[in-house]
């Protein structure tokens, strides 16, 4: 078996970044923002397996730090889909520039 090495997942990682980066700022929508969030976080996860299987010492470490990612993605989403659903029954839309409204 051959190893890649760790630079083919690092420049994967920070492609992913990129297009949720890119996606965060230029969608209008709200699920399309959620997108490039969970765009980011699966970046921040491959940078985190990858160093578990390539640095020794951070073996452990990354495994656990990936699967609070993915909780605190899930745990994300589910509240921004309530809220998005809250303002959709409210507003009859989902654009991110009508929610300067629910300013107090």
């Amino acid at each position: 078996m051959t190893d890649i090495g760790l630079t083919p997942f690092l420049i994967l990682s920070a492609f992913l970044f990129a297009c949720g980066v890119l996606c965060i700022t230029t969608k209008r929508n709200a699920v399309g923002i959620l997108m490039g969030v969970e765009l980011v976080l699966n970046a921040a996860n491959i940078n985190f397996v990858a160093f578990a299987r390539y640095v020794p010492s951070f073996r452990l470490e990354g495994q656990i730090f990936a699967l609070m990612v993915i909780v605190l993605a899930a745990a994300e989403a589910a509240v921004a889909l309530a809220i998005i659903l809250n303002f959709y029954n409210n507003r009859g839309t989902i654009d991110v520039d009508r929610a300067n409204e629910l300013k107090g």
